[in-house]
């Protein structure tokens, strides 16, 4: 069995020094400096030879990578969502899937709400204004925005992030509705005074929905032309999840009739957003580069736990923070 400093990790992207320092300790690591992710020829030569992989969700690897990666170990993804790595062909080869939930609660939330007080209050569309010399003067009309105090949130997923989506909402003095949907962990139903209810009268009743529920098959354009049309006239649309949960096209269209009266979109369908998409023409939609987790100290700490999970199957378990906790690890294999 080979020394742990002949164990082989891939970084496919530069991250916190701290935890990349920590993992030096105790394998010999390979970074992928560019902005942009490695290509997949480089993912697929790279990982043929690598104990682990500390992935990135712009890191497509798919059943085949999988299959010709004879040595790997673990793909620890640097996200809650594991919707980029194929997870059956994964479980099935002995890989382990770590992934980092919890630590970027709050800060997801943060942006959530912020990107919900941006649209609401035309904050980007303002800051345009003043930087273009419209600002002439104090108008009674200028840039009226929506209230967020005393409105109604509707939360499309309540998990930890719905949660801390709906303690803020408290804060404000709004009326929290969260969809009753069959995966969502509840810590604690009565979050904020928060009750359940039907997609229909949520959508219908809420001045403002935000998103906050995995990719899978089922929730792919969940929001699509019926569910944007059964929304109240005028309200605002808040999408820190993952892009394909909204129709963008729908979504257009929705902006265009006016029916939509704004959006606050941190991800996108598909990312990066490409530049002729009709979503860009709207002054009533911000958008950021999916960047729900970019604080310090939670990129500090996702990098640092997966660090860890990929250190825990080097001693030959499973991870603590594991997506697939039923994988039963393949044998370290000698590094060529």
């Amino acid at each position: 069995m080979p020394s742990s400093a002949r164990r082989k990790v891939f970084v496919t992207r530069v991250i916190d020094p701290a935890a990349l320092e920590r993992l030096r300790t105790e394998a010999t690591v390979t970074v992928w400096r560019d902005e942009l992710p490695p290509p997949e020829s480089v993912l697929r030569s790279t990982l043929k030879n690598a104990d682990a992989v500390l992935s990135m969700v712009t890191d497509k690897i798919d059943a085949r990578l999988i299959a010709e990666a004879a040595h790997l170990r673990i793909i620890s993804n640097l996200a809650v969502g594991v919707d980029n790595i194929d997870l059956e062909a994964a479980t099935r080869a002995g890989i382990a899937i770590g992934h980092t939930p919890g630590v970027l609660t709050e800060a997801t939330a943060d942006l959530a709400f912020g990107l919900l007080m941006a649209t609401a209050r035309r904050i980007a569309e303002a800051d345009r204004h003043v930087r273009a010399g419209m600002w002439r003067t104090w108008g009674p009309m200028t840039l009226l925005g929506r209230d967020v105090h005393s409105s109604t949130l509707g939360l499309i997923g309540f998990g930890a992030i719905g949660q801390a989506m709906a303690r803020r909402a408290a804060g404000f003095g709004m009326r929290v509705l969260y969809l009753i949907y069959p995966s969502s962990k509840l810590h604690n139903g009565r979050v904020a005074g928060a009750m359940g209810v039907t997609l229909p009268r949520l959508l219908a009743d809420s001045d403002y929905v935000s998103i906050h529920v995995p990719l899978t098959p089922k929730t792919r354009h969940m929001i699509g032309a019926r569910e944007l049309a059964q929304m109240k006239p005028g309200a605002i649309l808040i999408n820190t999840a993952r892009g394909p949960v909204v129709d963008q096209a729908a979504m257009a269209a929705a902006l265009k009739s006016g029916h939509l009266g704004g959006a606050g979109l941190d991800v996108t369908d598909p990312e990066p957003i490409e530049s002729g998409d009709p979503i860009l023409q709207f002054d009533n939609v911000v958008i950021t580069p999916h960047i729900g987790s970019a604080s310090i100290a939670a990129r500090a700490r996702m990098a640092a736990i997966a660090v860890e999970n990929i250190l825990d199957v080097f001693i030959g378990r499973v991870p603590r923070f594991c997506a697939n906790e039923q994988v039963r690890l393949r044998p370290l294999k000698d590094a060529t």
